[in-house]
């Protein structure tokens, strides 16, 4: 059973030395425990402001010596909405970049910038990033981080090149839940871990075929792909669990799907005759389900499904030889208790395992809003660590990894549901590295 302390995942003081380890074995490539220089002040432009990039807006101005000096995006109104909202908050009038969908390539040459945020659409997350990176930039990319292997690995090897950090903006990762979840792995509570449980599972049908906003890209993949197209709301809170490039990795993965029904029938029910959306055929099946299997012979149930009608769920299940842990509702078990048949509430385990993250900014993080205040928190680190020299919680290797099953889930879906071997984007290096903590 690994050990977890509660000091690491808030930044190891240690980082400089991993990384000198690590060149003294002739490994310096690798963007494992890197720190950031360490900044005073964080200079932050945004790629792609509307509903989403307006919400990290938001968020990097509640941060103390955070400064937005540029935004892009392809509508020049959000662009200037994006502004306008900056020069509200105190802060001088950022630089507006909308001459085309290019234009991000000018915005990633300026000199003013430490830290390019990315929440455009999903097929242009890979070249804003590359782009950010080869021009010195650290990168925070928005879910999934890439489409493609191949584009797993171009920011994985322009990463290591540049000497740039790419981290998955996964919020995920900074829920409540899932950091007390974290808290008590870290403990041991569950004992050794053997078996997980994630998902997607969000109703989008109205979202995905809207006139507007991510109505105007997200339904198309539906049309063209088929498994699991958003895997990593899920996945990512779980590979931290399970000490995911850390001491263990993805292998294998099986995946299949249902038919495909419920986005369909909803855009017949909804729209009338004479409208194209009834035109569209629909090829990813209502739910994907993928078993993900990993060098240390665990196993990961990870579902996706955005149309069917069903409350929003990412199951968030962990098992070990001493308990398990289900979220939606919060739930824990933990073996010998006195109702060997009853889930017990999580309240009980709250004060002991709360993170220090929410202890710290839980009470802003809650007044921003952005998903329960998780957006905030993630935001809020990944500042920390840029500010305090640190390594991000999650690195290039992560966004590759949590961002894989995408293509590898269509592979295996397109096979008849063949095995698919998973990429190791660490090169073996996930054998020597620590599991980083709460």
């Amino acid at each position: 059973m690994r050990t977890l302390n509660r000091r690491t995942f808030l930044g190891t003081a240690t980082a400089g030395v991993t990384l000198l380890a690590a060149q003294q074995k002739g490994s310096a490539s690798t963007m494992i425990n890197v720190p950031f220089d360490r900044r005073d002040q964080v200079r932050v432009a945004v790629v792609g402001v509307g509903l989403r990039g307006t919400s990290h807006v938001r968020d990097l101005l509640a941060v103390d010596n955070v400064q937005v000096t540029a935004v892009c995006d392809i509508v020049p109104a959000k662009v200037a909405a994006a502004q306008a909202r900056v020069v509200k908050a105190g802060q001088k009038e950022p630089a507006g970049f909308s001459a085309g969908e290019r234009d991000f390539e000018n915005l990633c040459r300026r000199d003013d910038i430490d830290l390019v945020y990315i929440a455009t659409s999903w097929h242009w997350h890979v070249p804003v990033a590359l782009s950010a990176m080869k021009n010195g930039k650290h990168v925070g990319v928005e879910v999934p981080a890439a489409d493609t292997l191949d584009e797993c690995w171009d920011l994985v090897k322009t990463s290591e090149k540049t000497r740039r950090h790419c981290m998955i903006l996964e919020n995920a990762c900074y829920g409540y839940n899932e950091l007390i979840v974290l808290n008590m792995v870290g403990a041991g509570l569950f004992g050794d871990l053997t078996h997980a449980e994630c998902a997607y599972i969000h109703d989008l049908r109205k979202i995905l075929t809207e006139d507007a906003n991510e109505g105007l890209w997200r339904r198309i993949p539906h049309t063209k792909e088929n498994g699991n197209l958003y895997p990593t709301h899920g996945l990512g809170p779980v590979s931290r669990y399970l000490g995911i490039n850390r001491g263990d990795r993805f292998e294998t993965l099986v995946s299949m799907s249902s038919r495909e029904r419920s986005l369909t029938e909803y855009v017949r029910a909804t729209y009338p005759e004479g409208n194209p959306k009834r035109n569209e055929k629909y090829v990813c099946g209502d739910m994907n389900t993928s078993l993900l299997r990993t060098a240390a012979g665990r196993t990961v149930v990870l579902q996706h499904d955005v149309v069917s009608p069903r409350p929003y769920d990412r199951i968030n299940m962990i098992s070990g030889v001493k308990g398990a842990f289900r979220d939606y509702p919060a739930r824990i078990f933990i073996d010998g208790q006195k109702d060997h048949n009853s889930w017990q509430t999580i309240d009980a385990y709250k004060e002991q395992y709360e993170h220090p993250l929410w202890k710290k900014q839980g009470e802003l993080a809650r007044k921003l809003g952005g998903h329960g205040g998780m957006d905030f928190l993630m935001t809020y680190r990944l500042i920390e660590c840029i500010r305090e020299g640190l390594a991000p919680d999650m690195d290039v290797y992560d966004a590759a990894a949590w961002s894989a099953p995408k293509a590898l889930s269509e592979a295996s879906v397109a096979q008849g549901s063949a095995p698919q071997k998973f990429p190791d984007f660490t090169r073996g290096k996930w054998k020597e590295r620590k599991q980083e903590a709460v």
